[in-house]
């Protein structure tokens, strides 16, 4: 009888697996790639606010192991205004995806390292305004950090209505760089949500963000220290820059400061934010060859005209705002740029997602919207208002993880857009007890990084080598760390 009940269950949940996902979702070719897919992909629309029109796009990855029982993770790219198939693309999304030759469509490999082994993924383009997300009433690109986090709350919900199969798993939020914000904001609502008893009820376990934005003064004060433990700035100038900043970096009103900063910035000039490791790739665009130089890295003279906003924002990509008017609270008006050449921030090549993400069979196979509703997909958008209203995300990581819910924050510790000197500095200022004392972590009998735990379930992760955006750098450390999240196991 017990195995009959065992058949009967299996069949029941092969049925709900098939049959659940809306009608149309399913994707079932991906052009460039050849052959069958590891896993069930879905893609489409998720409406959070009919009466705006307010559409939020996701493209859904089933789990190449046990997606009935594998957790669900929700992936958020930063900015504010850069779409997560940047994840999907670059970093750890089921496919690599090869350079494309004279303008044709890249051709796809499954990717080893896919997130997609250990775990359901759903690649979410957040806020409405980015990626293939929209809105038929454009006053809801004038957004904020509550604003999104209650636009992708409510998007979990509505999902799981479309895909109440996987309520019972459980789920995680992940995310980098303005994701740090992104998370914590969402997963504040997702837990207030739970308490409140708010159907349906999700399963939610805790998150992980790599090099993330966090706190305006800890990040702000990263870069000095960084600069100098990485051999960037010489002692003397060190020496300097802190006699001169009286030992704080982020705010000041001093000329001498002031000074050595601007020095600091003429000396990094050059090197790829994203990882001083790597080349930084440069556009055929005067405009940016002409602006490149003097990045704003000491937060000082903002700028007062909309060219050179948009050069900042271009420099500073999936973080900028953090770099350019962060400490005010609010992110200006984004200049319209039509130039397909300016979707990606400076030292990033985004020629092959443009390329793949802009091709009309593409967008027909996963479901986007018609180009006349979205006209083209871009890595970084340049059409949102955004407001920093919610300030340091310091409070929402105490609380959430005094409430029992796991946190990994992990850094690439050749990133120089946040630095892991301030991500360091703000986790170990939470005050909780150390319970894994700092050690390297191995792959492969190989130093990979070096880990910290703490009380609460957290955890400050660095690995080395890598750059913003991990799993693009390091993609089989990234999927170690990732798994051993997810299961709960010791690093």
């Amino acid at each position: 009888m017990s195995n009959l009940y065992l058949i009967l269950l299996h069949i029941f949940l092969i049925f709900v697996l098939t049959h659940s996902a809306p009608k149309g979702s399913l994707i079932t070719n991906v052009p460039g790639f050849n052959g069958s897919l590891p896993s069930k992909h879905y893609g489409g629309y998720v409406t959070i606010d009919k009466s705006h029109g307010k559409n939020l796009y996701y493209y859904f990855v089933q789990s190449e192991g046990n997606p009935s029982k594998d957790p669900i993770v929700l992936w958020l790219n930063g900015g504010p205004g850069c779409s997560s198939f940047d994840g999907f693309v670059y970093e750890h999304g089921p496919f690599n995806f090869d350079k494309p030759v004279n303008g044709s469509l890249p051709k796809l490999h499954l990717n080893p390292y896919s997130w997609s082994k250990v775990s359901n993924i759903i690649y979410l383009d957040s806020p409405v305004g980015v990626g293939f997300s929209y809105s038929k009433n454009t006053s809801q690109y004038e957004t904020g950090d509550e604003k999104t986090a209650t636009d992708s709350h409510t998007f979990l919900l509505k999902w799981f209505e479309l895909y109440p199969e996987f309520l019972a798993n459980p789920l995680f939020l992940a995310g980098e760089s303005y994701a740090g914000v992104y998370v914590p904001t969402l997963a504040h609502k997702v837990v207030q949500g739970i308490e409140a008893g708010i159907k349906p009820k999700l399963n939610f376990k805790g998150y992980l963000i790599g090099n993330p934005v966090a706190d305006e003064i800890f990040d702000g004060n990263a870069l000095v220290p960084f600069a100098h433990g990485m051999g960037l700035i010489s002692d003397q100038i060190l020496k300097n820059i802190t006699k001169a900043c009286n030992g704080t970096f982020y705010t000041t009103n001093s000329s001498d400061c002031n000074h050595w900063l601007s020095n600091l910035d003429d000396i990094v000039d050059g090197l790829n934010i994203y990882n001083i490791l790597e080349p930084c790739y440069h556009e055929d665009n005067e405009e940016i060859h002409e602006n490149k130089s003097k990045l704003p890295l000491s937060f000082r003279q903002l700028g007062k005209t909309e060219k050179s906003l948009a050069v900042r924002k271009r420099m500073f990509g999936r973080a900028w705002p953090y770099r350019a008017n962060l400490r005010d609270g609010i992110v200006p008006s984004w200049p319209e740029i039509t130039s397909n050449s300016l979707s990606a921030p400076a030292c990033v090549n985004d020629e092959v997602a443009r390329n793949w993400l802009n091709n009309l069979e593409v967008r027909k196979a996963i479901h986007t919207a018609e180009e006349s509703v979205v006209r083209r997909w871009e890595l970084c958008t340049f059409q949102l208002e955004y407001d920093h209203d919610l300030g340091s995300m310091i409070p929402y990581h105490k609380n959430l993880t005094s409430k029992g819910y796991s946190a990994l924050i992990f850094s690439g510790d050749h990133d120089m857009c946040v630095p892991f000197t301030g991500t360091q500095a703000w986790t170990r200022s939470l005050g909780y007890k150390i319970v894994d004392e700092w050690r390297p972590w191995l792959i492969n009998d190989q130093v990979a990084g070096f880990i910290q735990g703490y009380a609460n379930n957290l955890t400050f992760l660095t690995i080395k080598g890598a750059g913003h955006t991990v799993p693009e750098y390091k993609p089989e450390e990234a999927l170690y760390f990732y798994k051993h999240f997810l299961d709960g196991t010791p690093i």
